[in-house]
């Protein structure tokens, strides 16, 4: 199977894309951005996409939501994973030496309690493109001196080692993917899965109330929202559309809550069917189940 991921080989994506395929024989296909992901599965290059939404430190990936939204893909499934950040070198570098560290900002960022003491005694912290593209450049051109944050995945592939290691400021540092197809790929999965999860869009009239009785007609069908997220609608000033995602026990039932709000939303769009993700604990083992917020 072809899956496209942001990043290169040893990404947290292809990370995750492991997690979720655990048993299929995977070929990745490497993206530098997240428009990249969306062209190789419109144009065949891949049959399935691992994208990063949310991250419990940044918070949620805007751009991503308006991507899924204009590229008609569907959802089929989510995983979580724990993000363990480590600083990585050429064979032999020690902490003192190095001058310069590389990395993706978010991964700068979650790190800062580490990074601060570094930088105040001079080293200079350099944004890429990528975690694995850092220990990848590292590696290739042997640079010394030059440290980079990276997953220990990143430090085995490119024979680096690891100086320190989970150097992110949160240990409950987690990040949610989506896993996208066309809808041919979508649909096969659909008969193989136990679908308890559900991710939607919805535009909503410019009147007093109008989520509010949204979300009391969920929460009258016993609907779980576990994340709703606003965007404004461009060229259409002060107007959003709403994503949101919903969990539930009954497939009948969540059908029928769709139904029951459809009569107040706008352009409602079900963007996929899927199982719900096993979210990780603070080890990166998965949990039995994972919690959700009642509304």
């Amino acid at each position: 199977m072809k899956v496209a991921i942001q990043g290169i080989s040893g990404s947290f994506h292809e990370i995750a894309a492991r997690n979720y395929f655990k048993d299929d024989d995977l070929q990745m296909v490497e993206c530098i951005s997240f428009n990249d992901l969306f062209d190789s599965l419109a144009f065949g290059k891949a049959d399935v996409g691992v994208m990063a939404i949310e991250n419990t430190v940044a918070g949620s990936i805007i751009p991503n939501y308006a991507l899924l939204k204009n590229s008609h893909l569907k959802v089929m499934g989510e995983v979580f994973l724990r993000i363990e950040q480590h600083l990585l070198a050429l064979k032999g570098e020690k902490t003192e030496n190095i001058k310069e560290i590389l990395s993706h900002p978010m991964a700068i960022e979650q790190c800062h309690e580490f990074l601060n003491p570094l930088r105040r005694k001079g080293v200079k912290l350099v944004d890429s493109e990528d975690t694995a593209l850092s220990a990848k450049r590292i590696s290739e051109n042997n640079l010394k001196g030059i440290g980079c944050i990276a997953s220990d995945l990143a430090a085995e592939l490119y024979g680096l080692d690891i100086l320190a290691p989970n150097i992110e400021t949160n240990k409950r540092n987690f990040t949610r993917f989506l896993v996208i197809a066309n809808n041919d790929v979508y649909e096969n999965h659909l008969k193989n899965k136990k679908l308890n999860k559900a991710s939607i869009n919805f535009k909503l009239p410019n009147e007093n109330g109008s989520l509010s009785r949204v979300l009391s007609i969920l929460a009258y069908y016993k609907i779980n929202l576990t994340k709703i997220q606003s965007l404004p609608v461009v060229g259409k000033e002060w107007e959003y559309m709403f994503y949101a995602d919903l969990v539930f026990d009954d497939y009948k039932t969540y059908r029928a809550s769709l139904d029951a709000i459809r009569p107040l939303t706008i352009d409602l769009e079900i963007l996929g069917e899927y199982q719900k993700g096993k979210r990780p604990d603070k080890n990166g083992k998965e949990q039995k189940e994972v919690e959700t917020a009642k509304y």
